[in-house]
């Protein structure tokens, strides 16, 4: 018998004797950056994850059980990633896991949780190689980069009709992977992109990559990465003279885009993709008002990471609280969430991917592009 079949046997009868404890806990990790240049994901991580246990468990719980929430700070490093994983698992008792945030994490920590039988639910990892690994408890409540990267080249080519395109990334899994998906549909629109360079996270100066840029005269400029990169890049363009259109992905989502680019006039006009409004859906009125009533906007994945749990919530229940049979019962069973009813395929991926493009505009704030 594996060492893998080993901890899911021994999992789950672990799982059968707590439940015979009166007021047991049922542990969920919240995993993503909760410290460090992406906190802003992390705390909509967190502020989704956060209300929806509590409402979870204001209606009596998971079978009777209160969900217990722990933060797993990874602050978006795959070491630490790992690191964090092997805790929620060995020393914190974690039935399922909600996130990681990014892709580069959540790929080396799915493979502890495979291990370990323990059911992830990433609210935001868009990575393909994330659910292509074929492992049986691993799910994302987002879309894929190959699925963001087509609508992207797409609305390049056909709204856009441009001619000069500057594929710009991160170097990063997620920054990497999706700006070679959209390079990939480009090219086969059969538009060639004029330049392909890699930056590096944390870099602030990024004068010599523009200066490229400009020389190439780009019409547009697709950035795969993340908003601490892209306000910077964004704003050195504009103040460089540089008119090219700015592209993204689904990295620069917070209002977090706006601050590191320093004022809202350099990202006005900034396109990116994103999963059709998570605010749109009638089911989530109710939850929307109430994060509003408190003070606190659901931007970006914030009601990614609620519906993450109301997935990991149904799952565990209606399995007697075993993340083994849980992983197993949502490749045939749908659950309804503030954001609609989520159907997963055998991969783990939404069966219906919903991304369009949005504009950011003079005031700093997103809005869908009709």
């Amino acid at each position: 018998m594996s060492n893998a079949v080993i901890k899911k046997t021994l999992i789950s009868l672990a799982v059968a004797g707590a439940v015979t404890m009166a007021h047991a806990d049922v542990v969920i990790g919240v995993a993503g950056p909760h410290t460090g240049a992406y906190a802003a994901f992390g705390e909509q991580l967190w502020k989704g994850a956060e209300k929806a246990a509590a409402d979870i468990n204001a209606a009596g719980g998971l079978n009777g059980e209160m969900i217990k929430l722990i933060k797993a700070d990874d602050a978006c490093e795959p070491k630490q990633a790992v690191s964090i994983a092997n805790r929620l698992v060995d020393s914190d008792g974690a039935l399922a896991v909600v996130g990681h945030f990014c892709s580069s994490s959540s790929i080396p920590a799915s493979r502890i949780y495979e291990e370990a039988g323990v059911l992830m639910v990433t609210p935001a990892s868009t990575a393909p190689m994330l659910t292509d690994q074929g492992f049986p408890n691993v799910y994302r409540v987002c879309g894929r980069d190959d699925q963001q990267g087509d609508v992207a080249a797409s609305y390049i080519v056909d709204t856009l009709g441009a001619k000069r395109v500057a594929v710009i990334h991160d170097k990063d899994t997620y920054g990497k992977g999706l700006a070679d998906a959209m390079k990939s549909t480009l090219n086969a629109y059969g538009l060639k992109e004029v330049m392909y360079e890699g930056l590096t996270r944390g870099e602030k100066d990024f004068n010599a990559v523009i200066t490229k840029i400009r020389s190439v005269d780009a019409d547009v400029v697709y950035f795969g990465g993340l908003h601490s990169e892209a306000g910077p890049l964004v704003r050195q363009l504009r103040e460089q003279g540089s008119k090219a259109i700015f592209m993204s992905g689904d990295g620069i989502v917070s209002d977090e885009f706006v601050s590191v680019a320093g004022s809202p006039e350099y990202v006005e006009g900034v396109l990116m993709t994103f999963g059709a409004s998570p605010t749109s859906y009638p089911a989530g009125k109710k939850v929307i008002k109430e994060f509003r009533d408190g003070g606190y906007e659901p931007e970006g994945y914030t009601l990614y990471s609620y519906t993450a749990m109301q997935v990991v919530a149904a799952a565990l229940s209606n399995n007697n609280l075993d993340p083994v049979k849980a992983s197993e019962w949502l490749k045939s069973n749908s659950v309804s969430t503030v954001m609609g009813k989520k159907d997963f395929d055998e991969k783990g991926d939404l069966t219906v991917s919903d991304y369009v493009m949005y504009e950011w505009d003079a005031q700093g704030k997103y809005h869908q592009v009709n």
